[in-house]
């Protein structure tokens, strides 16, 4: 717990000192392009929230090497795979030039390091004609890098509102804790609590209000942790479910798909194409209704402040089960069916005008002379309504 506390301080104040000497880098840091299809922000924010975690990581896992010589080896072994992550999302965050396809690839030659050095290598299913062709190693090397790789992204695909991301690592991070206790190995127990703590100091500067942004380097570098513990955990582990860490991350997993799915086939565009027509910027324009009576940034960085919850909610549906049905692949089984059943559902009512009246927030009341605004958000409404129903 010590190494937690101190991953939570050196976040916290690592993150503080980003914040408050912004003025000095954020020419570089914040993200100046608000009128982007996925922006919802209304001022210039820093986006390299990755360098506080980053650093509680790291000077936590210094305390480790010299406090614990057991498990000194690991915490180095595991900061190297970490270290390329980071950097090439914090490149990114600073130069807005770095590609989705040059960071996925990094992100793969980080996990075939963790394959390497911690063998962190997907081997087994259960399932003897699978298990045996995954001995082969360029099979189960192939796999893995891909797989932690989409984990990665895919927690960046959700860094989308205020605390999303940061609320779903830090709830991840603690069931891999949790099931790691269950199972008597203290490395993935250490491991999980000292990331979720390094994120859980991000947040305090993410949440409600967001003077800092997660960014790639702190997106990816979460994600990466993320896959690599689960894949360790499982392995090290046979009693673990190898369905435990796939409802653990479904949301995200499964956001990505459908993201995916939705732009190829149902839009006609490229996967990586970027929209507006996430779940949660859907949940942020038809169901939060803060900002309906005007577009100052105070509303509008309230909006985004109320939308994450929803997407907690949603992942916790996923995170509970997942630690209480841990080594049951039947029930595992049945909530992976379950998630996948409620998304689309939401999904689907919320693009349709359908959802439930019980879901939408209640308008904030309007201020004076904020009449306009409010008549021209309902004309937006119901145009948008009128356009769906035509679409079914």
């Amino acid at each position: 717990m010590k190494y937690a506390i101190f991953s939570l301080f050196g976040s916290l104040l690592i993150t503080f000192l980003v914040v408050r000497f912004s003025h000095l880098h954020s020419h570089l840091s914040a993200d100046h392009d608000l009128n982007g299809v996925q922006k919802v922000h209304a001022i210039p924010v820093p986006r390299v929230g990755g360098i506080g975690i980053f650093f509680g990581l790291a000077l936590s896992t210094a305390l480790l090497f010299l406090l614990d010589a057991k498990h000194a080896k690991f915490a180095l072994a595991f900061m190297l795979p970490c270290s390329l992550v980071f950097a090439v999302g914090l490149l990114e965050d600073l130069t807005k030039r770095v590609s989705v396809a040059v960071r996925l690839v990094v992100t793969m030659i980080a996990a075939l390091v963790g394959c390497l050095l911690l063998d962190a290598t997907v081997r087994s299913f259960g399932i003897p004609l699978i298990d045996l062709v995954f001995q082969v190693n360029l099979v189960a090397f192939f796999f893995t890098v891909v797989a932690v790789a989409g984990v990665a992204n895919a927690i960046n695909l959700i860094d989308g509102f205020n605390g999303l991301s940061g609320f779903t690592c830090v709830t991840t991070l603690l069931a891999l804790a949790a099931v790691g206790y269950f199972v008597g190995d203290d490395v993935i127990r250490i491991a999980a609590l000292i990331c979720a703590a390094a994120v859980a100091g991000f947040l305090v500067w993410n949440y409600p209000k967001a003077k800092i942004f997660l960014g790639d380097g702190g997106a990816y570098l979460t994600g990466f942790v993320i896959a690599e513990l689960a894949v360790l955990l499982r392995e090290r582990n046979p009693e673990v479910s190898v369905l435990f860490p796939l409802l653990l991350v479904i949301y995200p997993v499964f956001e990505t798909v459908f993201s995916i799915y939705r732009r190829k086939f149902v839009r006609g565009q490229s996967p990586g194409a970027p929209d507006a027509m996430h779940l949660h910027q859907l949940i942020n324009k038809r169901l939060v209704r803060w900002r309906d009576a005007g577009q100052d940034a105070p509303v509008r960085a309230r909006g985004n402040s109320m939308t994450s919850p929803y997407l907690w909610a949603l992942n916790l549906l996923a995170v509970v089960p997942a630690v209480m049905f841990w080594n049951d692949d039947l029930f595992l089984l049945g909530f992976i069916l379950l998630f996948i059943i409620s998304y689309v559902w939401l999904y689907a009512s919320i693009v349709r005008f359908q959802s439930p009246a019980w879901l939408p927030l209640p308008r904030r009341p309007a201020a004076a002379g904020d009449e306009a605004a409010v008549a021209a958000a309902d004309a937006d409404a119901a145009a948008a309504r009128a356009s769906a129903m035509k679409a079914d």
